[in-house]
C-alpha cells in the first residue's frame, strides 16, 4: 500500500495568478506523476495582509500558525519566490523567520523562482540556499529558474523548462523514496 508524503509547496508571489503559483504548481504535478502525495499550498499572498503584521508565531492569527506547522511537520518542500530587487520577497523571508531554526533539518528542499530575465538566475545559489542552509536543511543540488517568456497565461509554456522540471523530478524521486522509507521504518 502507498504510503502518502506530505508535499508542502510555498509561492512567495504577492499576486494571484502568479508565474511563481505557476511554477510550484508544475513542479508539484510533475512530482505527483511520479509519487503519491497529499499537497498542501501555502501563497504569500493569500495572508499577506496578516504576515506582516505578526512578530511571533505563537501569537499569529490561526491561518498563519497553520501555514508555519504545516512547514514543519512536510516531508518534503517546494518553496519558490519571484525575484525582487535581487532576492526573495520580504513577507516569503519573514513567514521563513516565524519557522522554528530547528524544525526544517534534513528536510528535502526544492529550491525555485521566477524573474524578468536570466541575469537573476543566481537568486537560487546566493540567497535562497543560504536561507536554508541556516535551517540545516536538504536542499536539492538542482533549483529551478523560470524566466517571464517561459510562461503564457500563468501556465508553463517553454520547452526548456518543463525539461527543467522534469530533471528536478527525476533528481527529486530518489531522495523522496528514502523519505518515504524513513516513515515506514517509524510507523513499523
Amino acid at each position: 500500500m502507498a504510503q502518502y508524503l506530505n508535499l508542502v509547496t510555498v509561492s512567495g508571489s504577492l499576486q494571484t495568478p502568479s508565474r511563481t503559483s505557476a511554477l510550484v504548481n508544475a513542479l508539484a504535478s510533475q512530482i505527483a506523476k511520479h509519487r503519491s502525495l497529499n499537497i498542501e499550498t501555502i501563497e504569500i499572498g493569500d495572508i499577506a495582509s496578516e504576515l506582516g503584521q505578526v512578530t511571533r508565531p505563537d501569537k499569529a492569527p490561526h491561518n498563519i500558525q497553520k501555514a508555519i506547522k504545516s512547514i514543519e511537520t512536510a516531508d518534503f518542500l517546494i518553496v519558490a519566490t519571484p525575484v525582487y530587487r535581487g532576492s526573495y520577497t520580504g513577507l516569503f523571508k519573514h513567514l521563513f523567520d516565524l519557522v522554528h531554526h530547528e524544525a526544517l533539518i534534513d528536510k528535502p528542499v526544492l529550491l525555485a523562482a521566477t524573474g524578468g530575465s536570466e541575469r537573476h538566475t543566481l537568486i537560487i545559489e546566493h540567497q535562497l540556499r543560504p536561507l536554508f542552509a541556516f535551517f540545516q536543511a536538504n536542499t536539492l543540488a538542482i533549483g529551478v529558474y523560470g524566466v517571464e517568456s517561459e510562461f503564457e497565461n500563468y501556465k508553463v509554456n517553454s520547452v526548456s523548462l518543463q525539461s527543467r522540471l522534469e530533471l528536478a523530478t527525476q533528481r527529486a524521486l530518489p531522495i523522496l523514496d528514502q523519505v518515504q522509507a524513513a516513515k515506514r521504518a517509524l510507523a513499523a
